[in-house]
């Protein structure tokens, strides 16, 4: 009998090493799963998307100027809309301590397509009544137009509600 449940205790334990060992190979074969490439659309709206925020860190009001659509417009984490002017005024300055992740292009046709991603953003209390959600998710519309990409529209959405 008392081999019985030691031939038993056995197998128990070795099932639980087997099962431990191919859920770790699963694990390990889908961390290293490579993603898909990139499409040469997608890496140029992307592109864009990153020099749009080199421009608004460092402050460039003449590439924002370029790359703006005329009728561009921005919907701020608290729902206010502003046109490209009142965006260039608002983002020409610099100074934006902005920290992007998890990029993602949504192309439609060879010359629409949306960016997503997420957002660290600090903003001093002493520039605003408070500051605003920290965790942000951006979304960018760009059109091709002319053969160079445009900034049509974009929105920010907080993260996390209540956040601030």
């Amino acid at each position: 009998m008392k081999q019985k449940y030691s031939l038993l205790l056995l197998l128990g334990v070795v099932a639980c090493v087997v099962a431990l060992c191919l859920a770790c190979a699963g694990r390990a074969q889908a961390a290293t799963t490579p993603a898909k490439p990139l499409t040469p659309l997608e890496q140029a709206v992307l592109g864009a998307e990153k020099n749009f925020l080199a421009a608004v860190k460092k402050g460039d009001p003449a590439f924002l100027k370029r790359t703006f659509t005329d009728d561009y417009f921005f919907v701020g984490f608290d729902g206010e809309v502003s046109d490209r002017d009142d965006t260039l005024e608002m983002l020409g300055d610099g100074g934006l301590d902005i920290l992007p992740y998890n990029f993602k292009v949504v192309a439609e046709g060879d010359n629409t397509a949306i960016v997503t991603y997420d957002v660290v953003l600090q903003v001093p209390p002493t520039e605003d009544e408070g500051p605003p959600p920290r965790y942000q998710h951006f979304s960018s519309l760009w059109v091709k137009r002319a053969g160079e990409w445009k900034l049509k529209f974009q929105q920010a959405t907080p993260s996390h509600y209540g956040d601030w």
